[in-house]
């Protein structure tokens, strides 16, 4: 009895190690399909939009501060029409007085504000460049995650013909007399176990998926 359960053990260790062996994560990875998942974050995730527009409006800034270098002259003229002259001088004729006047405390505050539109363009594209970095680093553990749960499925679906085949003949053995109950039921558990465990990856696949197009703002069905 005890050689009999012993070989049975042996044989379902012998049969998911062989599972395991046999398939590896890394050979269900695709650096080229991860890098269109990542091209399709950048290119659909709303904060990068967000912060795109916060750039184009320091682009903005930093020209609206140039172009205000023109208020710090102002111009003015002044006319006298003949009639009011004529009470002074009555030779004097109508006549018109121009002039230009610069703000020089303007002028020392212009390149300041200059630069500092600059900087916080600067510091956006920065923010922007940085939060890239993160999505991508996102994208990538999140679709790791999810061959992971792919790569276990297929491991643990074989696994389970496996064991179905030889539940299979424990029970064709046991109708015969051949096996014990107590080997028949625990050929049973262990089904029952990587059935279990079967549907429970399925869950985890579909919930590192959403997690996934969570990023890519759309279903991972439409990029190719």
């Amino acid at each position: 009895m005890k050689k009999i359960l012993f070989l049975f053990c042996c044989l379902m260790q012998a049969v998911i190690s062989g599972a395991q062996t046999g398939i590896s994560v890394r050979d269900e990875l695709s650096e080229e399909y991860l890098q269109r998942l990542i091209e399709t974050a950048r290119t659909n995730y709303p904060k990068l939009k967000v912060l795109d527009s916060r750039i184009e409006g320091a682009g903005y800034a930093v020209k609206k501060a140039r172009l205000s270098y023109f208020d710090i002259f102002s111009f003015s003229y002044l006319f006298m029409p003949g009639w009011q002259q004529a009470t002074v001088n009555p030779l004097m004729q109508t006549s018109y007085q121009f002039g230009f006047f610069a703000n020089v405390g303007s002028l020392i505050q212009k390149p300041a504000q200059v630069r500092q539109a600059r900087s916080e363009q600067n510091a956006i594209g920065h923010e922007k460049a940085a939060f890239e970095l993160n999505l991508e680093a996102e994208v990538r553990q999140r679709y790791y995650t999810y061959i992971q749960k792919k790569t276990l499925l297929r491991v643990v679906a074989e696994s389970l013909l496996d064991l179905e085949s030889i539940r299979k003949s424990v029970r064709y053995k046991f109708e015969k007399g051949e096996e014990t109950l107590e080997n028949y039921n625990k050929a049973l558990l262990a089904c029952s176990n990587q059935m279990q465990a079967k549907v429970t990856i399925e869950g985890e696949i579909l919930i590192a998926k959403s997690a996934l197009e969570e990023l890519l703002g759309q279903k991972m069905e439409g990029i190719k």
